[in-house]
């Protein structure tokens, strides 16, 4: 698990790396389940490192949309950095670089 992603808060910002090469059913669930705890203290923006994902399904997305929708409604921002062009053309084709900041 520790090999999977590292995470940090500071001043109110979740920042997670993920170091697995797909974000798919059975990563995504195991990062969520860890993550909850964080989401539930008052995070009001979230920022994942996303150089290792070469591959995002939709239980993927799914963990990505639910980190959003658990950040307070004003000022929620998800930011994906170095996001993969396999993925980037996911969250493209889907219309979710409308709602994640990708950089």
């Amino acid at each position: 698990m520790a090999n999977e992603f590292q995470k940090s808060v500071v001043d109110g910002v979740l920042h997670v790396s993920v170091y697995l090469p797909r974000l798919d059913a059975s990563s995504a669930a195991s990062i969520k389940d860890q993550l909850k705890a964080d989401l539930d203290t008052g995070v009001r923006r979230a920022e994942v490192d996303m150089a290792s994902v070469q591959f995002i399904d939709s239980s993927g997305i799914g963990f990505l949309l639910g980190m959003y929708r658990k950040l307070p409604k004003e000022g929620a921002e998800v930011l994906l950095r170095n996001v993969h062009p396999s993925v980037q053309a996911v969250l493209e084709l889907l219309r979710l670089h409308r709602v994640f900041k990708v950089e």
